[in-house]
């Protein structure tokens, strides 16, 4: 008999290993610790591994392949119906091997070390802007204690911050004043780094050819693209731009029965951080671009901003799909030309 599929269950040092035959019996239930799981696959003949899309799975995913074996990584919300009894790893390896065996199973894209990278910039850049909003924040609350009130923004609390430091009518104490000026010293770090991540982000974009594709995209700046670019890279892994829509939970949950179709919000599934950016592009498009397309015109008057800022977000992720799945450039009148294609062969005919 040979092993033809295996479920590995990761972890930090105990990984489970579930192997079965063409046939679904069980050959082989295995514990391994983290130095004996290349030596074991290496003697393993090539057989279909799935893995639940974790910490450390692209990692793995990318070794074994390296050994000849075919690797699929599931999300873990589609290993969890298929665990049969108590969670445990040895079930949860049964379930993984269970389940990367349906037809109809998705799988998530195995990332390049190139595009970890570039998620790794994305992930500290968003850690240093969080944690920039938060020392602002403490600094307007400190204030605000004693009524010193500062607009809103980055760019006008420093601008205000040195004014209010050297105002000697208000009621700052000189302690509160020493507190202030290092917690803006602090602040001003946090800028600086942040800022430095991106100068990073913005040279590997310059980089990428895709990345650079996709800032073609009306809404789709910098960020947007190259945060595109790592995340999804082969685009043909989607089925179609709706199926990459859905991924990032740009799509309507639905609550149907009974032959009566119930659409609710968003359902805000899949990578939040990519979706944040493509929202957040698609209000600036809505609110700054003077050519908005027609149906954007027209939905604008009867639909909320929000949803409408939602749609142009969707419709943001399929023109992205369509440029990379068919090795497209945008256009910005494709629409057009294909209608005047159309009503030029309706008039021949």
């Amino acid at each position: 008999m040979k092993i033809t599929t295996v479920g590995l269950d990761l972890a930090k040092n105990v990984f489970q290993v579930h192997g079965i035959d063409d046939h679904g019996k069980v050959l082989l239930k295995k514990q391994l610790r983290r130095h004996q799981v290349s030596g074991f696959f290496v003697n393993l003949p090539p057989c279909l591994i799935g893995m639940e899309a974790c910490g450390s799975a692209h990692h793995w995913a990318r070794k074994l392949q390296g050994l000849g074996h075919t690797v699929r990584l599931i999300s873990p919300q589609f290993v969890k119906p298929y665990v049969k009894t108590n969670k445990n790893d040895a079930a949860d390896a049964e379930a993984i091997c269970e389940a990367v065996g349906r037809p109809n199973m998705r799988f998530v894209p195995i990332k390049s070390v190139e595009q970890q990278g570039a998620l790794a910039l994305h992930r500290v850049r968003q850690g240093f802007v969080k944690a920039r909003t938060a020392q602002a924040n403490q600094i307007r609350g400190l204030l605000a204690e004693f009524g010193v009130i500062i607009p809103q923004g980055i760019a006008q609390l420093f601008r205000k911050l040195s004014e209010v430091l050297e105002d000697a009518t208000n009621e700052l104490p000189d302690s509160v004043r020493a507190l202030i000026q290092r917690l803006l010293e602090h602040l001003k770090e946090l800028d600086r780094q942040a800022k430095e991540i991106e100068a990073q982000i913005a040279a590997w974009h310059g980089q990428n050819e895709l990345s650079r594709k996709l800032a073609e995209i009306p809404g789709i700046g910098l960020l947007g693209a190259s945060a595109l670019a790592a995340t999804v890279g082969n685009a043909k892994s989607f089925s179609s731009g709706r199926q990459l829509a859905a991924w990032l939970g740009l799509v309507p949950r639905q609550s149907s029965s009974g032959g009566k179709n119930v659409l609710l919000g968003m359902s805000k599934r899949g990578d939040a951080y990519l979706r944040t950016l493509l929202i957040h592009g698609a209000r600036a498009v809505i609110e700054h671009s003077k050519q908005k397309p027609k149906w954007l015109e027209q939905m604008l008057v009867r639909r909320p901003m929000n949803v409408v800022i939602v749609a142009l977000a969707n419709t943001m992720a399929r023109m992205a799909w369509a440029l990379v799945a068919h090795g497209r450039e945008y256009q910005r009148d494709w629409r057009a030309a294909r209608s005047e294609c159309s009503a030029a062969s309706a008039a021949a005919a």
